[in-house]
């Protein structure tokens, strides 16, 4: 049956999805922030040229581009520069499927190094010839969450694997990314771009405990205005800086005394910016759930750690190395997230599991059928 289940066709993963908004490469990376501003929620960016897809961007590789020895001096320059020189070099990490291409064929993209899919939309209803050719040229993003969320909802189809330990699965990554928190910010964010398929970097204490995590899914919430604290921060301060609706302004005055130290007044007028701490507090506000310990103000990483009390938007989430690989599936797409961490009970961190992680174990189920 699991052989069956993934023989359905991709374009089964579209029904309801909205369609890409495609972003020319020769846009600016003026205009790919103006993007993301209008997807609220979509971290990342399809890039095309010539009617063709040549990569996705997300706020991680503005960020990088804009922290660049050459651009650090003079922001405005890069926010200016064509949106095609933030494309990450090397295979692309998209790849287009055809509709009648089955769930095992993106299964097999995925697990060969594609990050993400695109399917032409088409719909089941005849129509015009004009209406025929709109559809044709309209495109959907297939993720692996897309991918794992159809599995899950048949998931006794793959027992017992399902319901055995990560452990015992040996699906543990134990080569993650991770930076200890007085590393530069600017670290983690280049750890994140330079990994394919990885969306988050792990921050960790003296001891190698997991006190953190600085990812995709958070820096989706800020625009080009927290460039200057990751240019000046280390990553537990950039934690903070993040966290809890907006930055604390003891990090404020910090980084505008870095800026000025360095005398980066491209970055200063940028910081300085109406804008700049209100992109961060209304997205964190409204995508984060409301906790009394989520208004405990935080002055510094350390502070952090020992009091053993995580932020909203950077906090980890966690399993151990017994945990089934089911309750993952279900912490992993409860909190929209590619990865779980492991740790163990005092929170020295183990590894990470991955949607690619899970997939290698439900492609090896069918391999067993057939």
């Amino acid at each position: 049956m699991a052989v069956q289940l993934l023989s359905y066709e991709i374009s089964d993963l579209c029904l309801g999805k909205p369609p890409l908004r495609p972003l020319p490469a020769s846009a600016t990376v003026t205009d790919a922030l103006s993007f993301f501003r209008r997807c609220s929620g979509d971290p990342s960016l399809s890039v095309w040229e010539a009617a063709k897809c040549i990569g996705k961007i997300s706020i991680v590789d503005v960020l990088c581009f804009m922290c660049k020895e050459e651009n650090i001096s003079n922001p405005s320059i890069a926010l200016h520069s064509p949106v095609s020189l933030l494309l990450p070099h090397g295979p692309p990490l998209v790849k287009q499927l055809d509709p009648n291409s089955s769930i095992l064929d993106a299964v097999d993209c995925i697990l060969e190094g594609a990050q993400s899919l695109i399917v032409p939309r088409r719909s089941r209803n005849s129509g015009s010839p004009r209406q025929k050719l709109s559809q044709k040229s309209s495109y959907c993003w297939i993720t692996q969450e897309d991918i794992i969320r159809f599995i899950f909802n048949s998931i006794n189809h793959f027992s017992p694997a399902p319901f055995n330990s990560i452990q015992s699965l040996n699906i543990i990554e134990k080569k993650i990314p991770s930076v200890h928190y007085d590393e530069p910010a600017l670290s983690a964010l280049r750890a994140i771009n330079s990994l394919s398929g990885q969306t988050a970097v792990a921050v960790v204490d003296d001891e190698g405990r997991l006190v953190g995590e600085i990812s995709l899914h958070t820096l989706s919430c800020c625009d080009e205005t927290v460039a200057p604290a990751v240019a000046t921060l280390s990553a537990g301060d950039l934690m903070a800086y993040i966290d809890y609706g907006g930055p604390p302004e003891d990090l404020n005055q910090l980084v505008k005394a870095r800026l000025e130290e360095r005398k980066l007044n491209g970055f200063l007028e940028l910081l300085e910016d109406d804008h700049s701490t209100s992109s961060v507090s209304s997205c964190l506000s409204s995508s984060s759930s409301s906790s009394s310990d989520d208004e405990v103000a935080v002055k510094s990483m350390r502070s952090r750690s020992n009091s053993g009390r995580l932020a909203r938007g950077t906090e980890p989430i966690v399993c151990h190395p017994g945990s089934s690989l089911i309750a993952i599936m279900i912490q992993a797409l409860s909190h929209r997230l590619n990865h779980v961490w492991v740790v163990e009970e005092d929170y020295s961190l183990v590894g990470i599991v991955t949607f690619t992680s899970m997939l290698n174990v439900f492609r090896d189920r069918v391999n067993s059928f057939s």
